[in-house]
């Protein structure tokens, strides 16, 4: 009888997950477990924590450490091989034979799962609110919940280094540097490193990462900014940031320092580069300007996640 029920239980779970999938599918919207890899691959936490036994709301675990193709975004079996070992943490559930605790990491106040993905799937399945769960945590100074996004949640985590690397937050809190794009925070990085070792150049003596940070910030990337601001640029380009057209003017200097074989300032490149756009809004034809931002759009289009 039991057995029966077990089977009748997993086989509904699978029927959901298909449907989930069918929803996923014609919805455009994600389906699948976090990676706990995929996230960690993008940030050092700036410490860790073993916070012990504790009852953990199962709507906070979102994701799993090896078992992330195994089950859908609400935990439902994907495949029919998970059919055994399912089944029998079911039964267990129906003869109230008492689990041991799941495993899990924390990262902000979400969970991923380092042991117990069936127990999971089954308590979820089942309409178990709490599960019981030994934990670490680890630390992140960025804030992150269950109800975002793959993809939003992967770009906090890269803010997350961003700020781990630079302390931007702290030397300048009024900053608010938001690609549109994952991988740009590392590009930034890399700009503030070679201001650093131009700094260190000009001084003839290493200088803190701390100094490079301020002076990318104030006199590399908001001046940039702020003439995006003053010119409206911005309102050309749909779900865009200003971080984007800063990296737009970087790549656009780049494109001029190529062409003319000599230094350009920032400001120097972003001035003409909006000059390009607007003259190219009043002709037909595709300026240099457009031409790197098309190129930018493009490999944008080659990322794996999207909002």
């Amino acid at each position: 009888m039991v057995d029966e029920q077990a089977r009748s239980d997993f086989e509904r779970a699978r029927q959901k997950a298909f449907f989930n999938e069918l929803l996923s599918h014609f919805n455009r919207r994600p389906n699948d477990l976090m990676s706990f890899q995929e996230v960690r691959s993008r940030f050092k936490p700036e410490g860790e924590s073993y916070r012990g036994m504790q009852e953990v709301p199962i709507r906070k675990i979102i994701g799993s450490s090896d078992r992330f193709r195994d089950f859908d975004r609400a935990f439902l079996p994907r495949h029919a091989h998970s059919g055994g070992r399912w089944m029998n943490i079911d039964k267990a559930f129906h003869t109230d034979v008492r689990l041991p605790p799941v495993q899990l990491y924390k990262v902000g106040d979400v969970y991923f799962v380092k042991d117990g993905n069936h127990r999971v799937s089954v308590a979820r399945e089942r309409g178990i609110e709490f599960v019981d769960a030994e934990v670490i945590e680890s630390h992140v100074r960025v804030p992150i919940n269950a109800s975002m996004t793959p993809f939003a949640l992967l770009m906090q985590v890269e803010y997350a280094e961003f700020l781990r690397l630079t302390n931007l937050d702290r030397l300048r809190p009024e900053h608010d540097i938001r690609p549109s794009k994952l991988g740009r925070y590392d590009e930034m990085w890399d700009h503030i490193l070679l201001k650093q070792l131009e700094l260190s150049e000009q001084a003839g003596h290493d200088i803190p990462i701390a100094e490079a940070v301020a002076h990318w910030y104030d006199d590399v990337y908001s001046p940039v900014v702020r003439l995006a601001r003053e010119r409206g640029i911005l309102q050309r380009f749909s779900g865009r940031t200003e971080a984007d057209i800063y990296l737009w003017v970087m790549a656009h200097r780049e494109d001029l320092m190529q062409r003319d074989d000599h230094e350009v300032e920032p400001a120097e490149a972003a001035r003409d580069l909006v000059d390009e756009l607007e003259e190219s809004d009043s002709t037909s034809g595709l300026g240099r300007a457009k031409r790197v931002i098309r190129k930018l759009f493009d490999r944008d289009e080659d990322d794996d996640l999207e909002p």
